[in-house]
């Protein structure tokens, strides 16, 4: 975001500066120089911290896929109970541990697709 920033700030300011070229000849030079140490700067002390993220990534890759494989259907049979996760409201907890999530009041009536059969709890 900041690389991003700055790219466009360092695009902008040779339209701007050429108005006041007359007035301060190679002001513009020391600019531009003093915003690339500066991004070097940063990128030399966010460049290490990049590639740890990637390492990071690449080794938690294959285990966030596996999580995907066994969990993507519960997800979606979880999914297929309910309708528009808006419609709820926060999960509370009861004192004796039950987590419950409440149906906003508001909400629209809605019946779950396909007749499933009810599961008694």
């Amino acid at each position: 975001m900041l690389a991003t920033t700055l790219a466009i700030a360092l695009c902008v300011g040779p339209v701007m500066a050429q108005d006041d070229e007359a007035d301060i000849p190679g002001g513009f030079n020391l600019i531009e120089e003093g915003a690339k140490m500066l991004m070097r700067g940063l990128m030399s002390e966010i460049e290490p911290k990049i590639d740890e993220l990637r390492g990071s990534i690449e080794t938690m890759g294959p285990a966030i896929a596996a999580f995907a494989r066994q969990m993507g259907p519960a997800l979606t049979e979880l999914l297929d109970q309910v309708d528009d996760l808006r419609n709820y409201q926060a999960p509370e907890m009861l004192p004796d541990g039950d987590i419950i999530i409440r149906r906003k009041p508001d909400a629209p009536v809605w019946s779950p697709d396909g007749g499933a059969e009810a599961i008694e709890l």
